[in-house]
């Protein structure tokens, strides 16, 4: 039976913790969960720039930003395992 290293098992926790603890505490692999959070930062960048264009031109862009984020608080509260 090998021996794991204080240095290498310290290692592998925070590994753990930096990946793969926050996506198992809401029943998701490391792929699943980066896939939602990208989905999720794509959809919040494309309502950031039709605020920033609404900012300029209150005539365009009226409600995008408004049903973008609705859309994405309705996608976190029907999810299984914890909020995010």
């Amino acid at each position: 039976m090998t021996q794991i290293s204080d240095p290498e098992r310290s290692r592998g926790g925070l590994l753990s913790a930096l990946f793969l603890d926050h996506p198992a505490s809401v029943e998701e692999s490391y792929l699943e969960h980066m896939r939602f959070a990208a989905g999720f930062a794509f959809w919040l960048a494309l309502a950031a720039g039709a605020a920033a264009v609404h900012a300029v031109i209150p005539a365009l862009c009226e409600t995008t930003a408004s049903r973008i984020v609705r859309r994405l608080y309705a996608r976190i509260e029907n999810r299984g395992g914890q909020p995010h």
